[in-house]
């Protein structure tokens, strides 16, 4: 088995349980062809086809005080580690050319965010649903396919952006459904938090060295990659630590505040 070859394999996988066996099973010290470049199949990303894709306007707003409004919540949340999954594996065949660790990091991810679907998934059925069972939206799949000719933008937007919306947003969910007395959800909120915070340190890295061999300034950079992918606007308040902690530094989480992105 060869890396990138098996994580375009587990991508087109449609069920969690049979993308998450290969992803386990790809091992760190398998070999990795960084060379190889692969024809695009059909079926990209793989997921259930019982998940029903809306707008995010569509979506319903529910209290976490039912058992619906939480269950619908953590569904959310396992829609997103659905993705994260695909996205990890998404950048592991379809970009050639980077160093061997590039792609050890990201089938690491992979690995975690399954674990992460796992976790809420089983959640989910403790409150008597199941993925699939509310709409959800494609924010971020969208995102991987507008980005999915440059690397670069890939790592700016999707990781950087996108995933680390997560870090600020992480506190505010766990504090809901810990108010409503959702102890184990709570938990596993912990748990995806500290991991989360390595996988946008990950993207961090990338992105840094990238702009190093491109001879591009970091922060120029983000700036001209989020106007011309039309990024979505971010709005604080901002979990500074947690971004501190990802590789983010004061500057940049200052300019994140600034005018241009409010």
């Amino acid at each position: 088995m060869e890396i990138r070859e098996q994580a375009l394999r587990a991508l087109i996988q449609t069920e969690w349980e049979d993308k998450s066996a290969i992803v386990q099973a790809c091992a760190p010290s398998l070999p990795v062809d960084a060379k190889r470049s692969f024809s695009e199949p059909a079926g990209i990303p793989g997921r259930p086809g019982r998940i029903q894709l809306v707008e995010p306007v569509a979506l319903a707003h529910r209290s976490v005080h039912t058992i619906e409004g939480r269950a619908g919540l953590i569904h959310a949340l396992a829609h997103i580690e659905f993705n994260a999954i695909n996205l990890a594996l998404d950048i592991v065949w379809r970009f050639s050319g980077m160093p061997e660790a590039f792609y050890r990091d990201w089938m690491q991810v992979a690995r975690e965010e399954s674990m992460h679907f796992g976790m809420l998934s089983q959640h989910l059925e403790t409150m008597g649903y199941r993925y699939g069972d509310f709409p959800a939206h494609d924010g971020l799949w969208e995102m991987a396919v507008r980005t999915q000719q440059d690397l670069l933008a890939r790592l700016a937007l999707v990781p950087r952006t996108l995933e680390a919306r997560g870090l600020d947003a992480s506190p505010l969910i766990r504090h809901k459904l810990a108010s409503a007395g959702d102890k184990p959800g709570a938990a596993i909120l912990d748990v995806i938090l500290k991991d989360e915070i390595g996988h946008v340190a990950i993207g961090n890295r990338w992105f840094r060295w990238l702009c190093e061999q491109k001879k591009d300034n970091p922060l120029d950079a983000y700036e001209r990659l989020a106007r011309a992918y039309r990024a979505p606007k971010l709005k604080g308040p901002f979990n500074v630590k947690a971004r501190l902690e990802a590789g983010f530094d004061r500057i940049e989480i200052e300019r994140l505040s600034s005018p241009l992105h409010a």
